[in-house]
């Protein structure tokens, strides 16, 4: 069996993905089981390096959810070296993007008019994984006791002495 793989737009005109690669296992809660399609996991944020300007982005299942025709991805400048954070819920992980040894493709699978052919379209290329390996931070720190604030009291008012005879 032959299956065919098309890119219609170019080598260069193909969408740049990237892989979020987290380590542990990230769990939705029970009501979601089955439905994690557009779930909003966390929020991905990128700081450019110094000689580029600082973006902040919604992604990894972050973004809105997304139309039912095409799947969700964030767009990353191949040629921007930059550190990541990406928050989910009271915890925030910081990670760097990596280059692929050999890119990936994103494929979208075509029924043809013939019952017996696939084609496969080329909808995005993966050159670079957004890599988090350390432990998540806590954003969530001991609470502050507030300080009771003390007013000065008002002086007394001067009131006359009583005199002794």
């Amino acid at each position: 069996m032959q299956i065919r793989v098309r890119c219609g737009c170019g080598e260069a005109g193909c969408p740049e993905w990237a892989i979020v690669e987290v380590q542990g296992v990230v769990q939705p809660q029970p009501c979601f089981s089955g439905r994690i399609q557009g779930l909003h996991i966390g929020r991905l944020c990128a700081a450019a390096a110094p000689s580029s300007k600082a973006r902040t982005t919604s992604a990894a299942g972050g973004l809105p959810p997304p139309s039912r025709s095409r799947p969700s991805h964030v767009s990353i400048d191949s040629d921007v070296q930059a550190a990541f954070t990406f928050t989910v819920g009271y915890h925030e992980l910081a990670g760097t993007k990596v280059a692929l040894k050999k890119p990936l493709l994103v494929l979208r699978k075509k029924k043809t008019a013939a019952a017996a052919e696939t084609e496969l379209e080329v909808i995005g290329v993966i050159r670079h994984k957004i890599l988090f390996k350390d432990r998540p931070k806590a954003l969530i720190s001991k609470p502050q006791v507030k300080e009771k604030k003390t007013l000065p009291l008002p002086a007394p008012a001067a009131a006359p002495l009583p005199q002794s005879s």
